[in-house]
C-alpha cells in the first residue's frame, strides 16, 4: 500500500463521527441542564487555551532537541480521542470490554520484543515512574529488609521511590561513559543488603546502557533481583542486533534474564502521556496484590488489570491508542524500529560533524540517541559560560529559527576521563545536550549543529 503523511486532520471527523454513531445506536436521550453551555463561551474558552499554549515550546518540531519530549502520532492521537469519548476504564474487564483485550494484545508484544515467556504478569501503567514503583515494590516483598541499587546516574525516581517504600538506596557509581561500575557494584553486594540492583538501560542523562548481561552474574552469585529500567531505551531492542554497538547489543539481549522491566510508550512509543508498562517474569509475584471490594464485581474469570496492579482507575483510552499504534507500526526492526533508527543514526552522524569540528566538541560517542558536546574552551568557567550562553541564545531566537537544547553538569574528573584536558577554576560546568527522538533529526542535524556552531564561534570572538 502507499505511504503517505498522516494528518490529524484527516483522521478527527471520521473517529468523531464513528463513535458519535456507535453512541446514538444505544438510543438517544437529552443532556441534563446543568452540562449545558453557552457555544459561544465555549469557543472563547477554546480560543484562549490555544493562545495560552503559545508559551510552550515547539515540543513537535525538529528544532526542539532538548529533553525527551516526543510528538505522539496522529492515529495515536485518534485513537486515544475516540475511546476517550466512551472513557473506559482498565482496571477491571467489566469497565473496559473492548480495551481490557487490547492491552493483553499489545503485552504480549512487548513481552515478546524482550523474550520474556509468554506465561508472564504485566500491565500498562500511567508513567514510567508508576512502573518502577511496582518493580521496586515487589522486590522489596520478595527481598524484605533489603535495599535497592541503581546507578549514580540513574534516574532520581530509584532514590525517590526507596523512601516511599522505606527501603534502603545505593547508588553505585558509574564509568567515564556513565554505565554502572562492575566493581563498585560487588563491593556493595557483599554488605548483604541489597535485594534488588536496577540496571538501567538508557540513562536520561546520557542514554547510557549499564553491563546488564554482567549485572545479571553478579546478582545471581549474591541472591538478588535485577529490575531493568529502560523506559527511555526499551524500543531500542527493536534494533539491537543490527544498529547499535555489539557490546550494547549484548546487554539488551540480556533483558529477557531480569527479574522484571519497564518500558515507556510515551517516549518512543509514539504515545500521548501517560502510558508505561512493567513486565515480570516471574507470574507467582502475583500473591503480593491484595484485592477485596465490596462493590467491585467480575462477570469475566479472567484475570483483571486491577488485581494486578497497584494504581486501580487507568484510562482504557491509553491501551486503545498504543494498539492502534502497533497496528500500524509494529513492534519490529521494519516498523517501529526504524523510527528509532533514524533518530540513532542521527545522533551518530552528530558526533561526527562534532570531531570534524574545529569550535565544538563531542563528551562522548552516544549509544542510544543522545549526544553531549561543548565549546573546545581551555578552562571549566569558560565552558560553563559558552555552553549557557549558547543555550540562551538559540531558544530566545525568532520562532521559525529557535532553536531548543537542553544542558548537562560535568565535574572535572568526568571530562579529564573524556581526555578533555581544561583548567579547573570551578568545581563543576554546564555543557550541552540533545535528545534526538524524532526520526526527522536524522536530516536535521546537519542545520542544528551548523545554527549551534555559528553561535559558539560568534561567542567566542
Amino acid at each position: 500500500m502507499a505511504k503517505e503523511t498522516i494528518k490529524l486532520t484527516d483522521l478527527i471527523p471520521q473517529v468523531v463521527g464513528d463513535v458519535e454513531a456507535l453512541r446514538a445506536s444505544f438510543g438517544a436521550f437529552e443532556t441534563h441542564p446543568s452540562q449545558q453551555a453557552d457555544l459561544g463561551a465555549v469557543q472563547a474558552v477554546l480560543t484562549e487555551l490555544v493562545d495560552r499554549l503559545q508559551a510552550d515550546h515547539p515540543y513537535f518540531h525538529p528544532n526542539y532537541a532538548a529533553q525527551m519530549l516526543k510528538p505522539p502520532h496522529a492515529v495515536a492521537v485518534a485513537a486515544y480521542l475516540a475511546t476517550m469519548i466512551l472513557n473506559p476504564n482498565n482496571h477491571s474487564q467489566d469497565a473496559s470490554r473492548a480495551t481490557t483485550p487490547m492491552e493483553r494484545e499489545v503485552l504480549k508484544e512487548l513481552a515478546a520484543m524482550f523474550e520474556f515467556p509468554e506465561d508472564f504478569l504485566g500491565h500498562l501503567t500511567w508513567s514510567g515512574t508508576t512502573a518502577n514503583l511496582e518493580a521496586l515494590w515487589v522486590g522489596r516483598e520478595i527481598n524484605p529488609g533489603k535495599g535497592i541499587a541503581h546507578s549514580a546516574d540513574a534516574h532520581y525516581t530509584h532514590s525517590r521511590m526507596s523512601e516511599v517504600l522505606d527501603v534502603e538506596s545505593f547508588a553505585v557509581s558509574v564509568d567515564s561513559l556513565g554505565r554502572m561500575s562492575l566493581t563498585d557494584l560487588e563491593e556493595k553486594l557483599k554488605t548483604g543488603k541489597i535485594g534488588t540492583i536496577v540496571a538501567t538501560l538508557g540513562t536520561t542523562g546520557l542514554g547510557a546502557v549499564d553491563p546488564l548481561a554482567d549485572i545479571i552474574v553478579l546478582a545471581r552469585q549474591y541472591e538478588a533481583r535485577v529490575h531493568v529500567d529502560t523506559a527511555y531505551g526499551g524500543f531500542f531492542k527493536l534494533i539491537a542486533d543490527t544498529d547499535l554497538d555489539p557490546e550494547a547489543a549484548r546487554h539488551y539481549a540480556a533483558i529477557k534474564d531480569a527479574d522484571s522491566v519497564v518500558v515507556d510508550p510515551h517516549k518512543h512509543g509514539l504515545q500521548p502521556y501517560g502510558c508505561g508498562a512493567v513486565l515480570f517474569k516471574d507470574v507467582s509475584v502475583g500473591r503480593f496484590y491484595k484485592h477485596d471490594s465490596p462493590y467491585t464485581y467480575f462477570t469475566s474469570a479472567d484475570l483483571h488489570f486491577g488485581e494486578i496492579q497497584l494504581e486501580t482507575s487507568r484510562a482504557g483510552a491509553a491501551a486503545a491508542a498504543f494498539w492502534a499504534t502497533t497496528r500500524i507500526f509494529p513492534l519490529t526492526r521494519d516498523g517501529l524500529g526504524s523510527i528509532l533508527a533514524a533518530g540513532y543514526r542521527a545522533a551518530q552522524n552528530w558526533h561526527e560533524l562534532l570531531l570534524e569540528s574545529d569550535i565544538l566538541q563531542p563528551y562522548q560517542k552516544p549509544e542510544l540517541d543522545i549526544i553531549a558536546y561543548l565549546p573546545r574552551a581551555k578552562s571549566m568557567s569558560e565552558i560553563d559560560r559558552l555552553s549557557q550562553a549558547i543555550f540562551l541564545q538559540a531558544e530566545q531566537a525568532p520562532r521559525t529559527e529557535q532553536i531548543h537544547l537542553a544542558t548537562y553538569m560535568v565535574k572535572p574528573n568526568a571530562l579529564f576521563a573524556h581526555g578533555i584536558n581544561v583548567e579547573t577554576d570551578m568545581a563543576k560546568a554546564r555543557i550541552l545536550r540533545s535528545t534526538l527522538m524524532k526520526p526527522e533529526h536524522e536530516t536535521w542535524v546537519p542545520n542544528l549543529h551548523k545554527h549551534i556552531e555559528e553561535s559558539a564561534r560568534n561567542l567566542m570572538k
